[in-house]
């Protein structure tokens, strides 16, 4: 019993700090609303046209901003205010999921109008995400929390993946999609709530006489010329471009692989979510951060054999359990990834190396989601999910290859050009 409550104090050691705990309370509910929404959005788009690629287009839209914002972003986050940022990207937020809930209370099912909205809510988390991720720092007094505050976000994010999918499949099969989505918009009233109740003591940086393209460049030279930081953000890119991108196929596995219906691809996004929590409670275990490779390493490989696995399993049960397994890869790969990166990169650049991280992540899916559809319509929804398996374990075999040689030749990176920065 001392030994669980010890552990159980290990977790959520990160909520003894108020803002934190603010933070993730306020969070919680509106992840929760956000999943739903994401769900009957996928669901409603499916059911209205039955186009695979029309799945891939609305996940494009709402990601691709950040592959051509996410830079501009972590500069501009970089000279502004990130808490005053993080209130305005949440605000418009609310009004996305507003204007989409009443344009569907309506009955106004207009596809170009869906793909619209999520387009905008696109070029929002393009900001959003940077500067929620870079404020993270400020909400943690102690910096070695660091780690388990971002393990933590990470939990709180695939917590509400299960929930917010299974309410979803429940309330679209009763009452149908606008009243998820009415979820979604109400759901930002905690969480605003609770960022108007934050203290913090975010340093409002000095305006800086460069250029936001000099900041660009210069933020680009530091990732590039960190090997350690961009091999993991390659990483991540092939994964995001190749693999991740299976999971706009799922509506088409519940609905015509397995006879399904609503709840049924509700099942496969909390299967998925389940195992993103089991790998988040492990990884806020964690009290130190040098494997942080190895186990990126290790996540990755299971990600992509655990998707070659979805691709052909022949009963639902078996298909469920392996997209338990894709959420524990995929969240300890993406999470590992995060957290290397928020604790080596020098202060003065964080925002600008996390915008990175944002775009192999966030931006790279949309491009993959419509190769995903494009392969799906070509070759079927198996096969296709089957080759983003291949490419990911492959790409694993990449990585630790490189990493090895990089060990071997004892190539270390050369940080003196920035060491200035971490002053």
């Amino acid at each position: 019993m001392l030994l669980l409550g010890f552990g159980t104090m290990n977790v959520f050691r990160s909520l003894k700090y108020r803002n934190f705990k603010l933070f993730f309370y306020g969070q919680s509910i509106s992840l929760i609303g956000t999943w739903m929404q994401k769900t009957a959005v996928a669901w409603l788009v499916y059911r209205l046209t039955g186009s695979a690629l029309l799945l891939g287009v609305v996940s494009f839209v709402s990601l691709i901003p950040s592959l051509i914002l996410a830079p501009y972003a972590g500069s501009i986050v970089d000279r502004h205010n990130r808490y005053r940022i993080l209130v305005i990207t949440q605000v418009v937020s609310m009004l996305q999921a507003g204007a989409l809930a009443f344009m569907l209370l309506f009955r106004f099912y207009n596809i170009p109008a869906i793909i619209g909205l999520s387009l905008l809510q696109g070029i929002v988390n393009a900001f959003d995400v940077t500067c929620r991720q870079s404020l993270m720092v400020d909400m943690v007094d102690d910096k070695n929390d660091l780690p388990n505050a971002i393990a933590l976000n990470s939990t709180m994010t695939n917590l509400a993946r299960i929930a917010g999918p299974a309410i979803a499949g429940i309330v679209l099969s009763v009452f149908g999609e606008d009243i998820c989505f009415f979820g979604n918009f109400i759901s930002y009233i905690p969480v605003l709530t609770c960022l108007f109740m934050m203290k913090l003591n975010t340093i409002v940086p000095v305006r800086s006489e460069k250029s936001i393209w000099a900041e660009l460049q210069e933020g680009f030279r530091y990732v590039s010329g960190d090997p350690d930081l961009s091999s993991m953000i390659l990483m991540l890119t092939a994964s995001s471009l190749f693999v991740i991108p299976f999971n706009t196929l799922m509506p088409i596995f519940a609905k015509d692989i397995f006879n399904g219906d609503a709840k049924t691809f509700s099942w496969f996004e909390s299967a998925a979510g389940l195992g993103s929590v089991i790998s988040a409670v492990y990884l806020a275990n964690l009290k130190t951060s040098k494997n942080l490779v190895k186990i990126m390493s290790t996540a990755s490989l299971i990600f992509g054999v655990s998707v070659l696995m979805v691709a052909y399993a022949g009963k639902l049960p078996f298909a469920l359990i392996f997209m338990v397994f894709t959420g524990i890869g995929m969240m300890a790969q993406t999470s590992a990834i995060n957290t290397y990166i928020q604790t080596h990169a020098v202060p003065a650049m964080r925002a600008r190396a996390i915008s990175y991280y944002v775009m192999a992540y966030q931006g790279m899916i949309p491009v993959g989601s419509l190769m995903a559809g494009w392969l799906a319509g070509a070759l079927g929804p198996r096969r296709a999910v089957c080759i983003e398996g291949i490419i990911g374990v492959l790409a694993t075999a990449l990585f630790v290859l490189y990493k090895r040689r990089q060990a071997a030749s004892g190539n270390l990176p050369d940080k003196t050009v920035f060491g200035r920065l971490s002053r």
